[in-house]
């Protein structure tokens, strides 16, 4: 199998917490899994304890993101390095063409990034969003034919609604494109997210009971923005992904 897949994020950490399983399972399917982050995250949080400086947190985090994508048997990732928190400072056109590059270089039959409201609202993962939806539709116009399908992360109401999930942006089941059940890949997935240390106090659902954590993080939701074939891209490149 000739398969690859692109996922483009603005933060280390973005490639695992809503999608790790799914990408985990598609490399294990033998899918060429490449994730492009367009920041080091230096602007977040060194940790609760802090392990570092602020000035050291972009080397700390890309080291974190390369931990995460060796556990999810992952490409090593690309770190672009633009100001955490800056990106809306990036012109869309250079924004544009760097997922344009990779899409020319990786030549993926998926590409898999944020929806246009960022899932958070954050205004990076908005950013990030709109570039790729552009990048998308202009490789595409260049007729590079393998990229078939456009993917956005989502979260569905109902799981917003018992989670109590109110800072994340959810869209109606009915909505969503495609589950993937990620329990087969469970600690895989969680220890990924170790990796992530100084973000690891960032996110309340760590501390939440066993039970809400399998709602939250043994399925993974997605809806299709695009695809140029009437079957679902995403699962075609696995079969693997099938049986889940």
């Amino acid at each position: 199998m000739n398969s690859s897949f692109l996922a483009v994020f603005a933060h280390p950490d973005d490639e695992v917490f809503r999608c790790g399983g799914t990408l985990s399972l598609l490399a294990k399917s033998g899918v060429r899994v490449h994730i492009l982050t367009f920041t080091s995250g230096q602007s977040g949080s060194c940790g609760h304890p802090p392990i570092c400086l602020q000035e050291e947190l972009g080397v700390v985090r890309t080291n974190e993101l390369i931990c995460s994508c060796q556990m999810l048997g992952l490409e090593p990732p690309i770190v672009l390095n633009y100001k955490d928190g800056g990106l809306v400072e990036v012109t869309s056109d250079v924004g544009v063409a760097h997922i344009v590059s990779h899409i020319r270089k990786i030549r993926p039959q998926v590409l898999l990034t944020w929806p246009p409201d960022g899932l958070s609202g954050h205004p990076d993962h908005i950013a990030v969003s709109q570039w790729a939806f552009e990048a998308f539709h202009q490789a595409k116009n260049e007729g590079l034919e393998e990229l078939k399908s456009l993917y956005y992360l989502a979260v569905p109401e109902s799981l917003a609604h018992d989670l109590g999930l109110k800072q994340l942006h959810s869209i109606a089941n009915s909505e969503v494109t495609l589950t993937i059940n990620v329990q087969n890949v469970w600690n895989k997935k969680m220890t990924a997210i170790s990796c992530h240390k100084t973000q690891t106090g960032e996110s309340p659902i760590l501390q939440a009971s066993i039970e809400k954590q399998i709602r939250f993080f043994g399925y993974e939701h997605f809806y299709q923005a695009y695809s140029s074939q009437p079957e679902d891209a995403l699962l075609n490149l696995s079969l693997d992904l099938k049986e889940t």
